[in-house]
């Protein structure tokens, strides 16, 4: 059998190519999917049904310290109208990491009456601290630009926020 070596070479390439791509494929579907043991699969959070303006958001809820802690971590995807809600039990300055999380975030920082008092945009798989310029007991994560695309600024109200613990 006789090849070029144009021919040759565009063979080589492409038996090389196919298992690095499949293996990549593989380790990162394995990686989105592999959770730690005891971390809470997306539909264990409790879920709270928020409104902002004309806008409803179906928002799990992650209140106690091992579900903020997870938060959106090892989750592949939102729905265009899903986030999650962080519940805090004391008014202070809370910040974020995105540290596992695999998919880039909007994060709202809210007060006690609901005002949001700042909005940041957050890259996936970063260890930068995203932190509010205001104390506040909520925070309010969206895929990312979802506050953006919706007119929503700091000032606008939040309804439905569960009581704090």
């Amino acid at each position: 059998m006789r090849f070029s070596l144009s021919s040759l070479t565009a063979h080589v390439a492409l038996a090389i190519a196919l298992p690095v791509a499949a293996l990549s494929l593989a380790s990162t579907a394995a990686f989105a999917q592999q959770m730690p043991p005891g971390a809470k699969q997306p539909g264990d959070f409790p879920r709270v049904k928020l409104s902002i303006g004309m806008y409803a958001i179906d928002a799990a809820v992650a209140a106690s310290d091992a579900d903020r802690e997870q938060g959106l971590m090892y989750r592949t995807k939102l729905q265009p109208n899903e986030g999650m809600l962080f519940v805090f039990n004391e008014n202070a300055v809370h910040c974020f990491w995105m540290k596992n999380t695999l998919i880039p975030l909007s994060i709202a920082f809210i007060r006690a009456d609901g005002t949001v008092t700042d909005i940041d945009e957050m890259q996936a798989e970063t260890t930068n601290n995203h932190c509010p310029t205001n104390n506040g007991v909520y925070a309010l994560e969206m895929s990312k630009g979802w506050f953006a695309a919706k007119g929503i600024k700091p000032g606008m109200q939040i309804q439905g926020l569960p009581q704090p613990q």
